[in-house]
């Protein structure tokens, strides 16, 4: 039976929770909002630079509201949101600490997508984010079976180079003014992937590069 255009996911995969050693990727919950909104008042002037901004001066959502509209569109097969959670310890229950986003996902020809993250300031330089894109990035190539992956990043922004580096993305080049960050349209590298890259999986990629 042939599939109609444009081809979609033939099976429910969100929610969906992927753990490697102490990390745990999960949907955001409603219960989060205290835990979120304290990690983003602690990390606001860290964050502050690469964050995304409206161009047409629009407020942000509630917590509740936002939770509620990626869940909707990640059932809708857009994206996946997940929250980056942390053991702080063996047996502990995983503390929030960040979020990794699948988002602008393109079925049909394309079967492309691209992956952005936030890490608590007080959690990177642990490698946190790289296993959190290669977990990402096994789930959307193996589960999902998309094609392209992608990671836009500020020119100036050293510490998630260094993501796209220790997991060998490929540097496409700069996009002029592409996305409203900080209230300003900034200029950013394009870094992709490819399946036929990626021999194995992420998460052995990134093992060969960090040894």
């Amino acid at each position: 039976m042939s599939r109609t255009w444009p081809w979609e996911p033939s099976v429910a995969w969100w929610p969906a929770t992927l753990e490697h050693g102490d990390l745990v990727l999960r949907p955001l919950r409603w219960s989060d909002a205290s835990a979120w909104a304290d990690l983003r008042r602690r990390n606001q002037d860290w964050l502050r630079p690469w964050d995304a901004t409206d161009p047409d001066g629009g407020t942000r959502p509630t917590f509740r509201h936002m939770v509620f509209s990626l869940n909707r569109q990640a059932r809708a097969g857009h994206c996946l949101p997940w929250a980056i959670a942390v053991r702080p310890g063996a047996g502990a229950e995983p503390v929030l600490a960040g979020q990794v986003t699948v988002s602008t996902i393109t079925w049909g020809a394309a079967k492309s997508c691209s992956i952005g993250y936030w890490i608590d300031a007080g959690q990177a330089g642990r490698g946190l984010v790289p296993q959190a894109v290669a977990l990402a990035g096994d789930f959307v190539f193996g589960t999902l079976g998309l094609h392209r992956v992608e990671i836009n990043i500020r020119p100036e922004n050293a510490a998630s180079l260094r993501v796209v580096e220790k997991l060998a993305f490929r540097d496409e080049g700069l996009r002029e003014r592409f996305l409203h960050i900080n209230g300003a349209w900034a200029d950013h590298r394009t870094f992709a992937l490819t399946r036929e890259d990626v021999a194995g999986s992420f998460l052995e990629r990134l093992q060969s590069t960090t040894m």
